[in-house]
């Protein structure tokens, strides 16, 4: 975990303890020995309750509902935005102190900027139903995240001869490069010589580049996560298990 993220640095903030250290081990034992007078269980309890109730005031609350197997998963709640006292850009900020270097870094290279993140791959899947017809649930990622449909989507936001630092799980070489016809591109892999120093895995990785795409002027998401943000499509983020047919007319669009 201390290879993603700096726990000091969150711990100003949140206090962090890992499960695995000799700090968790100490609090576990000793609230064991002080049994129902020293933790409780709070899945499903409300963070007002934790606020208003004295029971809760001195007590470890462990609250087990991840997946262990989700290890990178960063804490939301998807149901109840109020829930969460955190803003969404605090865990992407408190990147482990040898990544941020790095992105500040390649920050100060890339001066003036603008970024925008292109998530294609695995939302990209299709399937077929009853008649072979495909069907995905983004219907119009597809169309939305090409070279063309980014070209007249950006155009009012970043203006021509600005350099585009572009992060992306599209796989194919030169993708992206129909948008050097209006813009200086740039991405993770023109800074090896930083990177390769510091980063051991695409988590890393990711971790980086999430820094360098906040550090734009302009930052362009694929999806909207709040109302402000600027995004490539309109379709949501969330997956609402409604399989549907891709569109890639741009007929409705004036470049």
């Amino acid at each position: 975990m201390d290879s993603l993220y700096d726990l000091e640095l969150i711990s100003e903030t949140v206090p962090v303890i890992l499960d695995n250290s000799k700090i968790w081990y100490h609090v576990l034992m000793t609230s064991m020995k002080l049994g129902a007078r020293g933790v409780a269980h709070v899945e499903g309890v409300s963070r007002v309750n934790l606020n208003d109730n004295r029971r809760y005031s001195n007590l470890l609350l462990i609250n087990r509902t991840a997946s262990p197997l989700s290890w990178f998963m960063e804490c939301k709640d998807r149901k109840n935005h109020s829930a969460l006292m955190l803003p969404h850009s605090f865990l992407p900020s408190m990147a482990a102190e040898k990544l941020r270097d790095a992105a500040d870094k390649i920050k100060a290279l890339l001066v003036d900027y603008d970024s925008i993140h292109v998530r294609r791959g695995d939302r990209l899947k299709t399937r077929k139903d009853r008649y072979g017809v495909d069907r995905s649930l983004f219907p119009h990622l597809d169309r939305d995240t090409r070279p063309e449909a980014i070209l007249c989507r950006i155009k009012n936001w970043v203006p021509p001869g600005r350099t585009l630092f572009i992060a992306s799980n599209e796989r194919t070489p030169g993708f992206f490069s129909p948008l050097a016809v209006r813009y200086n591109l740039a991405y993770s892999s023109n800074f090896s010589d930083i990177l390769d120093l510091v980063v051991e895995n695409n988590y890393q990785l990711f971790m980086v580049e999430r820094l360098i795409l906040m550090g734009a002027r302009t930052f362009i998401k694929t999806y909207k996560e709040d109302d402000n943000d600027l995004s490539l499509t309109d379709d949501p983020k969330k997956n609402t298990k409604n399989w549907q047919i891709p569109v890639y007319t741009m007929e409705d669009q004036e470049c």
